[in-house]
């Protein structure tokens, strides 16, 4: 069986950011004829979201002015090909390839609506070969960034010397309601950005890199009602339950114990841990567990405090803290992220 190997991973952000206490006047203002008590409440939900910055495709002003569905997802489809090129272009860059070397492009959003999809612009911008295969990924939510290394890890164990680029690409702001006052949108308000990744994964033999050495993914019953949008006439409305940090407490055993000993491997095994942070509460509690067994998130805390919840792009940014570290030789990492369905990816990593 061929190896798959993560070459490089690369970052794309847009040109605007703010500082959580510099949105805050935003928030008060959007809130201003709200209850007291619930407008402070939500001050607080911003102010203990552990995010200190995040970036945006549009100004903060912009984000917290009314406007229609039409009118934010040609923002969204705008800045998903300005993002989704300058990430693919780094990664290429930066590993040495050139764009018609690449034989499968993966591209992954659910905050906006696209078709033809990210792929078929990236293609005419890059240059890539006309017959490049392409796999959109949609309405997998934070989940889709690993989705997205297991469709590449399926495609390239079964093809020898083919190379692929996944690119994430995601707009959060794009999806914000102006009258939505539920603690679904407060949350996620609170928790989310923009950005844009790109991985590029190869089975040739002298492909320099970590390996994929297993992935699978794992799915909740009957809990389709915790994560996701509705679409709505104001665009998509998120879905948001409080049970989730708790619904990931209670199956963590089921998803991350029978996964590594499948792949001859157990937690004493894994070094690095590298977790999406879907907001303070889901990190805590996946911090409590994995602190149980003598490991730490560190990196995953850093990457929400630096970006917010970037979507299926943010655990592909605490993927690129491990790739720029020099890691010995026989060490483990593993990836993991939940998302809408509601569902478990893992990719287990050797160096």
């Amino acid at each position: 069986m061929n190896r798959t190997k993560i070459v490089t991973v690369s970052k794309a952000l847009p040109e605007f950011s703010s500082e959580t206490k510099d949105i805050l006047p935003f928030v008060n203002e959007w809130l201003r004829e709200q209850d007291e008590r619930f407008r402070r409440k939500v001050v607080k939900i911003f102010e203990g979201a552990a995010v200190d910055r995040r970036y945006g495709i549009m100004p903060v002003q912009e984000v917290f002015t009314g406007t229609s569905f039409e009118e934010k997802n040609r923002l969204y489809a705008q800045a998903s090909k300005k993002l989704g090129s300058e990430a693919l272009r780094s990664a290429l860059d930066s590993a040495g390839w050139s764009p018609d070397s690449l034989d499968y492009i993966i591209t992954v959003s659910c905050t906006g609506i696209m078709i033809p999809s990210l792929d078929a612009y990236l293609i005419n911008e890059l240059g890539l070969r006309q017959d490049v295969v392409r796999l959109p990924v949609t309405e997998m939510g934070c989940a889709a960034g690993v989705s997205g290394l297991i469709y590449a890890h399926n495609f390239l164990k079964s093809n020898p010397n083919k190379r692929i680029a996944l690119v994430a690409v995601e707009c959060p702001t794009a999806t914000f309601q102006l009258d939505d006052y539920s603690m679904a949108n407060m949350v996620s308000a609170a928790i989310f950005g923009d950005g844009a990744a790109c991985v590029l994964l190869s089975s040739e033999a002298e492909a320099p890199g970590p390996a994929i050495l297993g992935e699978a993914m794992f799915h909740f019953r009957n809990a389709t009602h915790l994560m996701g949008f509705d679409l709505v006439n104001t665009g998509l409305k998120m879905i948001l339950d409080p049970a989730v940090p708790e619904t990931i407490a209670t199956f963590f055993p089921d998803i991350v114990h029978p996964f590594l000993e499948k792949h001859g491997s157990g937690i004493e095994n894994v070094n690095h841990l590298i977790f999406h942070p879907g907001g303070r509460k889901i990190v805590q509690t996946v911090e409590e567990l994995f602190g149980s067994l003598g490991k730490n998130i560190d990196d995953t805390r850093e990457v929400l405090r630096l970006y917010g919840n970037m979507s299926s792009v943010t655990v592909l940014y605490v993927l690129k803290r491990f790739m720029d570290r020099n890691i010995s030789e026989g060490e483990q990492g593993m990836v993991l992220s939940f998302g809408p369905g509601f569902s478990a990816q893992r990719v287990l990593l050797g160096w």
